[in-house]
């Protein structure tokens, strides 16, 4: 019986819940690959569901993570997409719990894509669920043109940095939020414009918005539907927020979660390939320190990505 390390928690809690162990290693079932974990991207949402149950709010034990980079070591029956020693990457599951934080998990194939090849693991990791969500909302849902004016929240984090980059390589004038001490890396990125949230109100800086993205929620919310133009789109991530009904009728406000998407992990690739989107990694930390990433997640501080790193 092969085995595999994996962090588990068997209660909801601090990062002292998480702890490694010993578990059978899956086995890809009908339309599914194996992946060897190399590396696996942490996120808000992890420690949100370590500490209340994810979005559906389940109750462990389970295991987290949903960003993750390896190699193909099997492939289910049907798969034709992939091959054993590939290497892919990609968001499985998503909001399922896809056992990120473990050196095999099994998913559909289409959830993956070709790693880029200019990226090590650990970058690699840091891509598909902050990019993944940062595509979406700009591309999908905003439709984000040449020109536009464009607000990303937050934006020295996981989705912001992505943010502003898929923004710009777009055409778009890109304004960014965060503290002074992170406005050189975003100016270094691509943001045009960038707003200290701590010394200004950034709504009595800005006007004629086409798309926000808001990373923040809660009260920053009803005030970045103010700057919005009308017919432009407000998109919030941490989770509905309540808007002036005269605003919300004037604009194209919503909640959205991300959603696994092979096409649009392609479009992140053809971007780090083009030169014009590179993930920051901030942090590593051996799976064996899972609850040491956590401390430093839930701060809010980090530029960029925190990544376990697992097998070589």
């Amino acid at each position: 019986m092969a085995m595999m390390r994996t962090v588990t928690q068997d209660e909801l809690g601090g990062p002292e819940v998480l702890k490694v162990v010993e578990v059978e290693r899956p086995e890809p079932g009908v339309g599914e690959i194996l992946v060897r974990v190399q590396a696996a991207g942490t996120n808000p949402v992890d420690w949100k569901s370590r500490a209340f149950g994810g979005l559906q709010a389940r109750k462990p034990p389970f295991t987290l993570g949903w960003d993750v980079s390896g190699t193909v070591e099997a492939v289910g029956f049907g798969v034709r997409l992939f091959a054993v020693g590939d290497e892919v990457y990609g968001m499985p599951r998503f909001p399922h719990f896809a056992n990120g934080y473990s050196e095999y998990v099994t998913a559909p194939a289409r959830h993956f894509a070709p790693k880029p090849a200019g990226l090590t693991h650990a970058e690699a990791a840091a891509l598909p669920l902050a990019g993944l969500t940062a595509y979406q909302a700009l591309v999908d849902i905003a439709g984000v043109q040449a020109g536009q004016r464009v607000l990303v929240h937050a934006a020295a984090g996981g989705v912001g940095h992505l943010a502003v980059q898929i923004a710009k390589a777009k055409g778009a004038y890109v304004i960014a939020t965060a503290s002074a001490a992170k406005h050189d890396y975003l100016r270094g990125i691509g943001a045009d414009e960038v707003i200290d949230y701590t010394a200004v109100d950034f709504a009595a800086e800005v006007n004629d918005i086409d798309i926000v993205l808001d990373g923040v929620g809660d009260e920053y919310t009803a005030r970045s539907a103010l700057v919005v133009r009308d017919g432009g789109h407000l998109i919030t991530l941490p989770g509905p927020a309540e808007i002036p009904a005269a605003e919300e009728a004037r604009i194209k406000s919503g909640f959205m979660i991300v959603e696994p998407d092979q096409t649009g992990l392609h479009a992140l690739t053809a971007l780090v390939e083009a030169g014009r989107l590179q993930p920051t990694v901030s942090a590593t930390f051996p799976l064996e320190h899972a609850a040491k990433a956590h401390e430093a997640l839930a701060t809010g501080r980090t530029i960029g990505k925190i990544v376990l790193t697992i097998t070589e």
